[in-house]
């Protein structure tokens, strides 16, 4: 199993100096922070603390949080540690939820973009020789520009595809002999069923790796990908908050993805208690960023759900592995006071035969009790077959899904292809509940 390592240095460093560096990067975040964001200055302020205050990893858990509404109040530049004149490049999210927050680099912070980039697509087994196909698509999103510069940085050859247009996407990889598949699990799976439409063999593409993020995925998933496209499928993560892609990404033995621990400091919290978890507690993650210039990030709660193990890899990286996300802690359903996950239901759907990787959560409220209907796409030889065969299909998932939840849900079956196809994140979730 080929075991490149893009920085040795820093991804192979001894823990205890890794600490050390990622102290002194620490202090230096936070005297530039303090001196040159309003926001920062004033919560920390608020709370009676002075960046020279910090002199362990320890005393990490005593400054104040970063949240995405700090964000969308001091839209679009009020975070920029830097003046507008140092900064190169400008993204922003996607603002469906109000204001888009807006996060900038400068020369040095896309050096290290590119840099860390590299460093995961080399994990994942990309190499120089390599024909990189991005079907994310450009623009403010982060996630083709990231995936674009690291290819770039390693010196493999890149196609900048952008998100869309499926029939072409495979038509280009057949005739351009695409080794790299960059996009999210789900649209990977879009790209699968049109191939198999398109009666091509999937192994007479030359792809062998595929890096997929940008949304959470299951074990099942990750196994439907790897059989109907014949590749090497790995997880990696970013947010535009803290950098983009390139935060943490999977090596080949694909036991959790490594932190970029010399750029960033994770830590495990309890969501409702803010209180800092020990290693191996699921929780929320947040980030601290070490060694971005534009656009500082301290405890930034990244609402996603996950766990940190610290134990040794066998790829011979000292850095943690966070865990697969389960999902969000701010879109995480409570549906009859129990926490459900979208992905804990995928891996059941996934386990069941004839069910298709397509399926939608429905939550609605009838009176004061919460009700979940789960449409999932079946093979057309179950959606046509006799009522008696269908109804004990049914009863198994039902069932299936209550041994796991601990709560019911309604499944509905739907012909194939009646769920609407993503070619960005699948919109896995419809909350029709008025709170």
């Amino acid at each position: 199993m080929q075991n490149a390592i893009w920085d040795q240095q820093h991804e192979c460093m001894p823990r205890e100096e890794l600490e050390q560096l990622q102290l002194e990067r620490l202090q230096a975040t936070l005297n530039r922070a303090y001196k040159n964001v309003t926001c920062y200055r004033n919560k920390f302020n608020e709370r009676g603390i002075a960046p020279e205050d910090v002199t362990s990893r320890s005393d990490l858990a005593r400054l104040p949080f970063t949240t995405k509404e700090d964000l969308r109040q001091n839209y679009p530049y009020g975070m920029f540690a830097v003046p507008l004149r140092e900064v190169v490049r400008i993204h922003s999210s996607s603002g469906t939820t109000g204001k888009p927050t807006v996060v900038g680099y400068t020369k040095n912070d896309l050096k290290t973009w590119s840099n860390l980039v590299a460093r995961l697509m080399t994990a994942a087994g990309v190499t120089h020789d390599d024909v990189v196909q991005i079907a994310f698509g450009y623009g403010m999103f982060t996630g083709a520009f990231g995936l674009h510069y690291g290819t770039e940085a390693i010196g493999a050859a890149v196609i900048p595809m952008s998100g869309g247009n499926t029939e072409k996407q495979i038509m280009i990889m057949q005739d351009y002999k695409s080794t790299v598949l960059v996009c999210t699990p789900s649209y990977a799976v879009t790209i699968a069923d049109r191939i198999e439409k398109m009666g091509i063999d999937p192994k007479s593409l030359c792809l062998k790796v595929g890096l997929f993020g940008a949304e959470p995925w299951s074990e099942s998933m990750r196994r439907e990908i790897e059989s109907r496209l014949a590749i090497s499928a790995t997880d990696n993560y970013g947010l535009s908050e803290i950098l983009g892609p390139g935060v943490a990404g999977e090596c080949v033995y694909k036991c959790g993805m490594h932190v970029a621990e010399d750029n960033f400091i994770a830590e495990i919290i309890d969501p409702d208690t803010c209180e800092v978890l020990p290693p191996g507690c699921v929780g929320e993650l947040v980030l601290t960023s070490l060694t971005k210039e534009a656009f500082p990030m301290i405890r930034y709660r990244t609402r996603d759900i996950t766990s940190l193990d610290y134990s040794p890899c066998q790829c011979g990286r000292t850095l943690v592995r966070m865990k697969k996300t389960m999902g969000r802690s701010d879109d995480m359903l409570i549906i009859k006071g129990v926490n459900v996950f979208p992905s804990q239901i995928e891996e059941v759907l996934m386990a069941m035969e004839g069910c298709e990787p397509h399926y939608q959560l429905v939550v609605d409220r009838k009176g004061s009790v919460d009700e979940l209907e789960i449409d999932i796409e079946v093979t057309e030889n179950i959606f046509f077959d006799e009522m008696r065969k269908q109804k004990a299909f049914l009863e198994a998932i039902e069932k299936k899904i209550h041994s796991v939840l601990g709560i019911g849900a309604a499944v509905k079956l739907v012909e194939p292809n009646s769920i609407p196809r993503h070619e960005g994140k699948a919109a896995r979730v419809i909350d029709k509940r008025q709170f």
